[in-house]
């Protein structure tokens, strides 16, 4: 309705002073409707956040079934709620024995939140390495490890002791101490417009840290439940992080978040003193009925299994003297215009045609792609038509 527009603008903080301010009435699969009827594709899955689509009918299912049994009973960690361990039972069985204790939070900036504090108790160290065009979220501790002045000079001062390093160059890696307490690293870098590190990189890193006894931390927050084309993007590697970053598409489109270690790095949250992290809200029973629901519809469809045959197609139709290059890694796909400008105009062409795309924090320059695995061969040929022709 009107009258949503301007009270939008007026009781709603806003992230930017030109918002897209989309009015959506309802979503299905890999469209959004707006309130006269207008289809939209969505192309962006919420920032890598519905990879099944929306409003799928498992998880639709799920929340109504939880809801009516119960919702927040009490602070995470002291109630045995069903939603929560049967989650945590069904992802943990698709991860290495080093990775079997969850953590549940709301969101992806608060896994990185508790990472950072866990990998301080557990080797009484206080530095930090991240790196450069690194994104993990915009909360206090999370900001301090962003690869990016621009987003973070405002807030100054943040954490200490944080150093960053060149994604991607094997000679940074030395520079890794017994001071640092942790590596924070995602493994395929999201924001800074889908750059993968070379080949061996990720081992040598894994190889350092266990020198130097220093935890290793995965940001799988965008690339993590079929994103790349496999559950997680580290099962390319043979690198095994000592602690794994989930949230977006983990709550199957409700909020929700985990760090996950071992049980023996975990545990040190929990002594000397108790309640070394605590969240009201982490690990909701909706938020994890809807997970579980998600996450089964994943790998009972085996949707990931057909995520490397969709970007092939999205490679192969989107030919273009425009395209300076496509970097991708599953259906997290960046289109290189080498021009700020073009990106916009394109996003707004393809917005004319109902199509929604987007640019990438730390490279304008590029339109981003990462649309529902669920995603059609004819939806995806469609969209690249409405692509070309905005091109």
């Amino acid at each position: 309705m009107d009258s949503l527009r301007p009270l939008f603008f007026k009781h709603l903080a806003q992230t930017s002073d030109k918002p897209l301010s989309l009015d959506i009435d309802y979503a299905e699969g890999v469209y959004l409707y707006d309130p006269s009827g207008k289809q939209y594709m969505d192309l962006i899955s919420g920032i890598s956040v519905s990879n099944i689509g929306h409003s799928h009918p498992s998880v639709v299912k799920a929340l109504q079934e939880q809801a009516a049994r119960h919702m927040h009973l009490m602070v995470y960690g002291e109630y045995i709620q069903s939603p929560q361990v049967k989650l945590a039972e069904q992802l943990c069985r698709k991860l290495p024995a080093a990775l079997q204790n969850v953590y549940y939070v709301n969101s992806g900036a608060e896994a990185v939140e508790g990472a950072l504090k866990l990998a301080k108790r557990y080797t009484g160290r206080s530095e930090i390495v991240s790196f450069i065009n690194a994104y993990h979220g915009s909360t206090h501790g999370a900001l301090s490890v962003m690869g990016n002045e621009w987003l973070k000079s405002a807030y100054r001062p943040l954490l200490p002791g944080i150093r960053f390093l060149r994604f991607g160059n094997f000679e940074d890696i030395q520079l890794i101490s017994i001071a640092i307490a942790c590596v924070i690293i995602e493994p395929v870098q999201g924001e800074a417009g889908v750059i993968i590190p070379p080949q061996g990189y990720l081992e040598a890193l894994k190889e350092r840290c266990s020198e130097t006894k220093t935890l290793l931390i995965f940001d799988e927050i965008q690339t993590g439940f079929g994103r790349t084309g496999k559950l997680f993007a580290f099962q390319y590697t043979k690198v095994i992080p000592d602690v794994l970053l989930v949230a977006k598409a983990f709550g199957g489109g409700m909020p929700l978040g985990a760090f996950i270690s071992s049980k023996e790095i975990m545990s040190v949250l929990s002594v000397n003193p108790p309640l070394g992290h605590i969240t009201t809200f982490g690990g909701h029973p909706v938020s994890c009925a809807a997970g579980l629901a998600s996450f089964n519809v994943l790998i009972e469809e085996k949707i990931v299994d057909k995520v490397a045959e969709k970007e092939l197609l999205f490679r192969s139709e989107l030919k273009h003297q425009g395209i300076k290059e496509i970097r991708s890694k599953g259906l997290l796909i960046a289109l290189e215009l080498g021009d700020t400008e073009k990106v916009k105009i394109v996003i707004n062409k393809c917005l004319e045609k109902g199509l929604i795309t987007d640019w990438f924090l730390f490279r304008d320059t590029a339109l981003r792609i990462s649309p529902p695995l669920t995603i059609s061969e004819e939806q995806i040929k469609e969209a690249c038509r409405i692509i070309l022709s905005a091109l």
